[in-house]
């Protein structure tokens, strides 16, 4: 082989008929100096990647070559960044997106040879092969893009390709509810099994799942007909998890109807009567939610128990978050102000109350079609007078 300089850093090899550049990325940690060589079937391409390799170093906006993989800047960034400031089933959803699909799509390629033609492909990959939604092909293009965005912030790439790509549409899923009608069957149906408490606490008072499942005994005023609201019990895959609710908006003391308290004495009394019963072999847990020998009900079950519920008993299909969108709606129909069911609700912010139930909520578009329909009637009415004159 026989390469002869052409200029600075560029050479050419007559044999193969390549020119290859030089390019200098400074020095490594330890002092010593690292240069890569690219190839280039024309001179002018040559020039051009020396030049862009140049300005570059020279703004600092270099980043030096690395080997790494998707698969392992992955597991760095779940252990150093994902791990001690995310909530525990952050973390499960997040490992098994990545152990399940990223690592034997995406895993074996060199970190900066990452393009946003792969990666849109596997967004497509996805869709197609796997059958997933776009809402949970979504999920799966806003954890690369915040991994991908430490390795920019951390030098490890020059720019992120993930803001190079169409990401998969999220579609907000399409609340169901029930009306008063409706609800009134199911509150019949329950009457007397153990998911009578369960359909009071969402249907009346609008809580998550995991909220019901976090309430404690100690957390009941039955005389001043309140509760308290301020864990949350839920799981991450096969594992439970016991926190705090979901954000500081969640933390809020709620008023317990007369047919809320009912419910919920009727329970403790259970509660009480099963001690008895089990004697030793009874687990005093505290929570408002259990099986007969005081262990609390795994979440979940909930939701399971409750939609088997719901088959069983020929009711309109809902599931069991669906009482809590069906809260909001008969908040709203009975005249509750959007801000007033955003704190009832927990919501962080009023924003996201709407964001959820604009279409639901928002009656001003019927107020401006029935103003223009009365503009109408009113213009008619007009015009046969002026013709009966």
């Amino acid at each position: 082989m026989s390469r002869t300089r052409v200029e600075r850093n560029i050479s050419f090899d007559d044999e193969k008929k390549k020119y290859y550049v030089n390019l200098d990325f400074g020095r490594d940690a330890r002092g010593r100096q690292i240069k890569k060589t690219r190839t280039f079937a024309r001179l002018s391409d040559a020039r051009r990647a020396l030049r862009l390799h140049e300005v570059q170093r020279d703004f600092g906006a270099l980043t030096q070559p690395n080997d790494t993989t998707v698969a392992q800047w992955l597991n760095y960034w779940m252990d150093a960044v994902v791990r001690p400031n995310r909530a525990a089933t952050t973390v499960h959803g997040y490992s098994q997106m990545i152990v399940n699909h990223i690592i034997p799509q995406l895993g074996d390629i060199p970190l900066q040879s990452l393009s946003p033609q792969r990666i849109q492909q596997y967004y497509a990959y996805l869709c197609n092969d796997c059958g997933l939604s776009p809402n949970t092909a979504r999920k799966h293009h806003d954890l690369l893009r915040n991994a991908l965005r430490i390795a920019v912030m951390q030098d490890v790439l020059a720019r992120n390709p993930t803001d190079r790509v169409e990401p998969p549409k999220f579609k907000r899923p399409e609340p169901h509810f029930y009306d008063v009608e409706s609800l009134l069957r199911l509150l019949d149906a329950v009457k007397g099994t153990r998911l009578e408490p369960v359909v009071y606490l969402a249907g009346y008072l609008g809580l998550r799942r995991e909220e019901m499942c976090g309430l404690r005994w100690k957390d009941v005023d039955f005389q001043g007909k309140t509760l308290c609201i301020h864990r949350a019990r839920t799981m991450a895959g096969s594992q439970v998890i016991e926190k705090d609710t979901k954000n500081r908006s969640s933390t809020r003391l709620l008023h317990m109807p007369d047919e809320v308290v009912r419910v919920l004495r009727a329970e403790r009394k259970q509660q009480r009567e099963n001690r008895l019963f089990y004697g030793a072999d009874y687990h005093d847990t505290g929570y408002v939610l259990t099986w007969p020998e005081g262990e609390p009900y795994l979440p979940n079950y909930l939701t399971e128990v409750f939609s088997k519920f719901i088959r069983k008993n020929r009711l309109p299909k809902l599931t069991l978050h669906g009482l809590r969108h069906t809260f909001a709606t008969l908040a709203n129909h009975s005249g509750a102000t959007i801000y007033n069911i955003s704190k009832s609700l927990g919501h962080s912010t009023v924003a996201t109350t709407s964001m959820i139930y604009t279409h639901l909520l928002d009656t001003t578009h019927e107020q401006t079609i029935e103003a223009v329909a009365q503009s109408l009637r009113k213009g008619s009415r007009e015009r046969k007078q002026q013709r009966a004159e």
